[in-house]
């Protein structure tokens, strides 16, 4: 989803391809405006927010909750991913910039990056979720998100990890909102102490990469080592991205 001032910035210079690399600034209020039409990143298709997780209750919430867990149990792949009300009747690869439809199966773009990661790497598999939902149509998310980071808001976790202790390397992923991360990652920071360990960033966009918040995380994390060459890709390549996800994780000797 892309969302807003330098959500995905003005100039779409990742639009061909993934890219790996430090963050950049290409935030401007224009080309913010411009993005907000574009269309939103994510749809969590077996996330308790997304239209098939509401078919499914609770489920959900209890699977991130739990983590799933595959291979090295001190790594933790923890995502963040909003849904979308996206119509994907007759897609079989691609719906839109919003969401991977793999074998049939509704996934938002960081989910589908935090699968591909997981599977290459191993570790906890862990959902971020907010206990307010965030609305399902484009142009009320994008003015929820755009209010959010006004107001500096921390919205309430609804999923916690058990121990934190238990992992070194925390690859994290979030959508580019205006040009930052969502708000409900600051929560994310603001409940755990990340000291000695090790923060991945990767992420979806729509032209700005990573805008500053590589910069933002060591701010909030002075203690921990955070790797500056993250993943960065534009939303509408991330069906195809699974290649060069799996090659940029193999590349962090892990």
């Amino acid at each position: 989803m892309a969302l807003g001032t330098a959500a995905c910035g003005g100039n779409d210079s990742a639009g061909s391809g993934q890219s790996q690399g430090t963050e950049e600034s290409t935030d401007t209020e224009a080309s913010g405006q411009e993005e907000a039409s574009s269309g939103t990143e994510e749809t969590d298709g077996e996330a308790s927010q997304g239209a098939e997780a509401e078919e499914d209750g609770s489920a959900a919430s209890e699977e991130a909750a739990a983590s799933e867990t595959a291979g090295d149990s001190s790594i933790l792949v923890a995502y963040f991913s909003v849904p979308e009300d996206v119509d994907t009747e007759g897609i079989d690869a691609n719906a839109g910039a919003s969401i991977v439809v793999r074998d049939g199966e509704v996934l938002g773009n960081i989910q589908y990056m935090a699968d591909v990661i997981q599977q290459t790497v191993g570790g906890d598999l862990f959902r971020i979720e907010t206990t307010e939902q965030y609305p399902l149509d484009h142009e009320p998310l994008v003015d929820q998100a755009a209010q959010e980071q006004d107001e500096n808001a921390r919205p309430q976790l609804s999923t916690q990890l058990e121990n934190i202790d238990q992992y070194d390397t925390i690859l994290l992923g979030y959508p580019n909102w205006w040009g930052d991360m969502p708000q409900a990652l600051y929560s994310f920071f603001d409940e755990y102490d990340f000291g000695g360990k090790t923060i991945i960033p990767f992420n979806s966009h729509n032209g700005s990469r990573f805008s500053n918040t590589i910069a933002t995380i060591q701010e909030l994390e002075p203690d921990a080592r955070v790797v500056e060459d993250g993943f960065t890709v534009n939303e509408r390549d991330v069906p195809d991205a699974a290649e060069d996800i799996a090659e940029w994780v193999a590349g962090l000797g892990y």
